[in-house]
Order: structure tokens, then sequence, then C-alpha cells
């Protein structure tokens, strides 16, 4: 072996270049890179700020007033009703000042063994129960045929999506006039009208406003399926028709699971929307007949308003936050592995 590839050879071992040994006092490669490109490194402040306050700190000023909006509407209100559970608390006239002792557990033992309470919650499962599912199958099935139609499309958009922006109070009065004792539902139906009528039957009034609500958030839901099936690509469901599938297998196969993200986020929402049932018994029965269609909800405004209970109140109220919160962890994490 000739002395040039000898020389080469002991340079590449001792790690320096093949025309000749490494330098003691070179700079790392890095640094050479980065001295070569004119930047310089970014100081660790920097990164901590940039941590703390992210890449474009002046999106916290765009935030902020939503942020205050957040923590003044609900997190100090919500913050002051748990404190309220916890306490012998009562109103009071302006200016008065009383003691609110402490009473631990005592206000939850009260409500929980109050059979209003109990049949409120009982009135809500009923209520999720139908309300849910049917709301899942109904905006799927709708979206689904509103994406394959091809004319009047934008029509029946708008004419799912009206109920939903409309006031309650007049879709609700439209509700009374169809079912009420001599309503226009019991004119048609005649000899198989049930008695007594739809809001007076305590088996009938809490499955109707399921349905009421249903029918008037539909649109909503109607339009976030609409939107993730428009994502799905064509050539998916054109596949799975030429290997042999029926339309129906080819929904199962391809859509279902292409909406999943969007079924998960419609179950959420009803679960959210379910605890916040008030205005529906509250203008069509009142919470009657004997409380078939009370709701924690409307429980809640009547011990704390009507009744001047509002450490009771806020011991419903915490008691359904967290209630709502189990649910809705437990069907995301269904929707999730499955």
């Amino acid at each position: 072996m000739t002395a040039p590839h000898l020389h080469r050879q002991e340079a590449r071992a001792a790690g320096g270049s093949p025309s000749g040994p490494k330098l003691q006092g070179s700079s790392p490669p890095v640094r050479r890179a980065s001295a070569r490109s004119g930047r310089q490194p970014r100081p660790r402040r920097a990164h901590r700020v940039e941590r703390w306050l992210g890449r474009h700190p002046f999106g916290l000023a765009l935030t902020a007033p939503y942020t205050v909006f957040v923590l003044v509407v609900f997190a100090i209100p919500f913050g002051f009703g748990v404190w309220m559970a916890f306490h012998d608390y009562f109103f009071t006239a302006p200016g008065v000042s009383v003691p609110h002792p402490f009473v631990g557990f005592d206000n939850f033992t009260a409500v929980l063994g109050d059979g209003d309470t109990r049949r409120a919650f009982r009135n809500l499962g009923i209520f999720m129960a139908i309300n849910i599912p049917l709301t899942v199958v109904l905006a799927l099935s709708l979206a689904a045929a509103l994406n394959a139609a091809t004319r009047w499309r934008v029509f029946f958009r708008v004419s799912y999506y009206v109920p939903y922006v409309t006031a309650s109070v007049a879709t609700l009065a439209v509700w009374l006039f169809l079912f009420n004792g001599s309503g226009a539902v019991n004119h048609a139906l005649g000899a198989w009208a049930p008695d007594p009528s739809w809001l007076a039957n305590k088996h009938l009034v809490m499955p109707l406003i399921a349905l009421y609500v249903t029918w008037k958030q539909l649109g909503f839901y109607v339009l976030l399926y609409l939107a993730a099936l428009q994502n799905v690509p064509r050539e998916l469901h054109e596949a799975a028709l030429t290997d042999g599938a029926g339309r129906w297998q080819a929904f199962r196969a391809v859509t279902l699971p292409a909406v999943r993200p969007v079924t998960s986020l419609v179950v959420l929402l009803s679960l959210i929307t379910s605890g916040q049932i008030f205005t529906e018994p509250f203008l069509l029965t009142g919470g009657g007949p004997n409380g078939a269609s009370l709701t924690p909800a409307l429980l809640i405004y009547q011990r704390g308003l009507e009744q001047g209970e509002p450490d009771a109140a806020a011991a419903i109220g915490l008691i359904l936050v967290t209630a709502v919160l189990i649910l809705a962890t437990i069907s995301r994490r269904v929707m999730e592995r499955n």
C-alpha cells in the first residue's frame, strides 16, 4: 500500500479529513453550520418565554376578552355554587351579613333523600335514552340522504336548520297547539287519541319532550354529519361497490368509520344539552303531571328561587355536573376504543 493511502486511512481513524489531521481548535459541525448560515442559537430564556406564551404571544391578547368572559360568567359563579353546596346558605337582604357555617355533605344527603330529586334524575335518564340514539340515527340518515341528493339540496338543508335557530317559545307554542287536549293531533287521531292527553299523561309527557328536543336541534347535527360525509372520498364507496358490497355493506364499512369522530361529538353535545333541559318542561308542563316531566335543571330553579334554598339547589347542580361529566367521559372512551 502506498504512502498516500496509508496517510488517508490514518487521518480517517483519527477523525480528521482525508487531506490531513483534524485540528484541535476547530468548531463542532453544528456551530460551523449555524455560523455559515449567519444565525445564532436562540437563548434559553427565549425558549422558556415561547413555551409559556407560544410562538405568537399576540394571540393571547386576542383571546383575553373571551377568557375574561368565561371567568366572569362561568368559572366564578360555578366556584361560588360549589362553595354554597357545602355551606348553610340562604338569601338575605342587601347589606345584611349573616354567618354561613360549613355543613359538609349535609346538603347532598338531604337532596339525595328527596323523592323529587330522584324523580328528576330518573326523568332525565328517560330523556337521554330517547333523545341521544334518536338524534344520532336521524341526523346521520338525513345527512346521508342530503349528501346523495342532487335536487332541492339547499332547500332541505335550510328546512332542517330553521327549527334550531327559531326561538323555543315560538316552536313550543306550535307543539302546545298540536298536543294539548283539544289539539290538532287528537282531532286527527279521533278515538285513537290517548286519555289522558299527551301533556297530561305521565307515561307520554317525557318521551314527547324528548321528541320535541330531537326535532328542534336535529338541523345542527345534520350539518355536522353532512360536513363529515362530504370529506369521505367517493373512490372508497366505488371501490366497495366494485368489490361486490351492497349499499348497506358499503355504508357500514366506509361511511360509519369515517364519521365516527363526528358521532362522538354528537353524543357528547347531546349529553351536555340533555343536562340543561329546562325551557321545554317549564313552558309545556311546569314539571307535571305529578313531577313526570321534572328535570334536574327545573328542580334547581324551583328549589333555589321559588323555595329559597340555594344551598340545596347548588348541591343538585353539582351532582348534575358530575353525572354529565362521568357519562361524557364514558361515551368518549367507548367511541375512541371502537
